[in-house]
Parts: C-alpha cells; structure tokens; sequence
C-alpha cells in the first residue's frame, strides 16, 4: 500500500489554502460553492452513456420511498427491516442519545477498514430493482446490483453521522472520526476493495475510466469530488439537498454536474 501525508492528498491545496475558512463554512467538502467552467467530458448528458445507467441527475429533490426494505444479516440471510430507534440516531436523522454518539469505537467497514463511528453498525440494507433506495437516513442498495456496488453503498453507510472534517480519511487504514469530500468518496470505495489508497479529488480526475458508468459514477474537479451510486449521491456538499446537512452523508441527485470530470470504476 503507498502511503502518502494527509497535507498531500487535501483536496484542492491550493484553492483551499486561501479559502478554506469559507469553504468549511460552506460544507461544500474541500471548495467554495463556486463550480469553476465545465471541463471536457464534464456533462452528465455526454456521449458513451452506458445504456440501462443509474441516473446522475433527477429534476426533483424527492427521496420518497415506501416499497419493502431487507436486512442482510451477518449469516446472508435476508430479513424485513424493522428500524429502531437506535439505527435512525446512528444515520444521523435524529438527535444523538448517550448510548449512540460517536465513541471513537472502530466499526468494520465492508473493506475491512474501521471507522471511529457510532457505537451501532449501520445495517446492511437491500431493496428489489436496480436503483438504491434512501431509507431512514441510510442508502439500501439494489438487489440487482453487483456485489461491488452493494458493498459501496454499504461503506458509504458507515460515514453517514460523521462530520466533515477537512483532510479526514486521507491515511493508509482510511481511518478518521470525520471525512472530507475526496476521503468520503475514498472509502465507499475501498468497502468493494476497488482502492488501496485514498486519492484527493485532483487525482480522481484521472482514475478508473472516463464518462458516465453504469452503476457508479464520480464527478470531480480540483476542488471537490462526489459520487452517484445507483441513483443516490453520495456527497459532504449540501448543494441541491433541501435538508442542507453537514458532513457525509447520501443525497438527492443534482439538477446538473456542469464543472466536474466525469469518471467511473472500470467495469461499473
């Protein structure tokens, strides 16, 4: 594994070291909410879509969904979710209580890396068809999705009631009590061990293959990065997210990714 000094891998260096009081205050994860002139290859709407691709922009904010919902269980087995009071706290969408607040307690994550999170593991969640599903705060994968995206989505879970921390997860274990935008993008990653190392979103712009994937697209430019999992965003930006929370967490899709380099995990 290469390792690399979190000043290194930062998000955007440059920009942010003028400007990272505002972007901080923006949560915009490693950039002020300015989207600098779209780049070649920059358009969600670019040719080389693969067909049957999971959306990458909605027209609405909508995260509505009332189908059935599984739990994969430690066995495999696939059983109703039943949510509970403490797995909503641990996803962030109610007010912390003593026995659920962050403990820098390390969780497993799918990739093997631990995460200082909640004193609960975040469910492994599973819905029928091929988008992902926003459920009480979480991202509950497709069942029609590779093994690889499932296991993205469920990473992505683990961040989710962390805050925003600027540099956070840029370290050889991916460990950290908060994530900026490129560590939150790195370590959904590293859950399907598709990264060994945590990249800054200036890297990001050349990794895996160019344009829109099928079920996992990044977009990223010097100064930030997030991604699309099969139809949720999964971003420490609150931009084009009414519920305007801080820190990573799954999000509505964005009217446009104008001002971003598209790519994507080959093969997905």
């Amino acid at each position: 594994m290469r390792f690399r000094s979190v000043g290194a891998i930062l998000c955007s260096l440059t920009v942010i070291a003028v400007n990272a009081p505002a972007a901080l205050a923006g949560g915009t994860g490693g950039v002020a909410a300015v989207e600098p002139p779209a780049k070649v290859g920059g358009s969600s709407t670019s040719s080389g879509v693969p067909p049957h691709a999971a959306p990458v922009t909605a027209k609405t904010s909508k995260l509505t969904y009332k189908g059935p919902v599984y739990e994969k269980t430690a066995t495999g087995e696939l059983v109703p979710y039943e949510p509970t009071a403490t797995t909503a706290t641990a996803a962030g969408t109610s007010e912390p209580s003593s026995t659920a607040t962050s403990t820098g307690a390390s969780t497993p994550s799918p990739g093997g890396a631990a995460v200082e999170t909640s004193t609960e593991a975040k469910p492994d969640l599973l819905v029928p068809g091929t988008l992902a599903r926003y459920v009480d705060g979480l991202a509950a994968a497709p069942e029609s999705a590779p093994a690889a995206v499932q296991e993205i989505i469920w990473a992505g879970n683990q961040l989710i009631g962390l805050p925003y921390i600027y540099g956070g997860g840029h370290n050889a274990t991916f460990t950290s009590t908060g994530y900026d935008c490129s560590g939150t993008v790195s370590f959904a990653l590293h859950g399907a061990d598709l990264l060994s190392a945590p990249l800054d979103s200036g890297e990001f712009m050349t990794w895996g293959a160019a344009g829109v994937g099928q079920w996992v697209t990044i977009f990223t430019n010097p100064g930030h990065a997030y991604m699309t999992v099969a139809g949720l965003r999964l971003d420490t930006s609150s931009a084009d997210d009414p519920s305007n929370e801080q820190g990573p967490r799954w999000r509505p899709l964005r009217q446009s990714n104008t001002g971003f380099t598209v790519r994507h995990p080959v093969g997905l």
